[in-house]
């Protein structure tokens, strides 16, 4: 099994297992929001295959990245609706 990676989620540091989604790593962060609707609802992985685009978040500053479809690799950081 690979080593935990330590990532950044909103500029609080989590160690997460290797290998996981960023969409998986934000929940066991405890933050359960990717981003907000134009209407201002809280959005979070909805299909979990990259489809619904409701888990955008940025990741090492390209926005617009879908958490479902990234694994985490140590030194990520990720700013999430949350963190915005």
């Amino acid at each position: 099994m690979p080593p935990d990676c330590q990532i950044e989620v909103d500029g609080v540091p989590v160690v997460v297992p290797a290998g996981c989604t960023v969409a998986a790593a934000l929940a066991i962060a405890g933050t359960l929001r990717t981003r907000v609707s134009v209407r201002g609802q809280p959005r979070f992985a909805l299909c979990g295959m990259g489809q619904c685009q409701e888990c955008r978040v940025a990741i090492d500053g390209v926005p617009h990245q879908l958490a479902c479809q990234v694994r985490v690799r140590d030194g990520m950081w990720i700013v999430s609706g949350e963190g915005r």
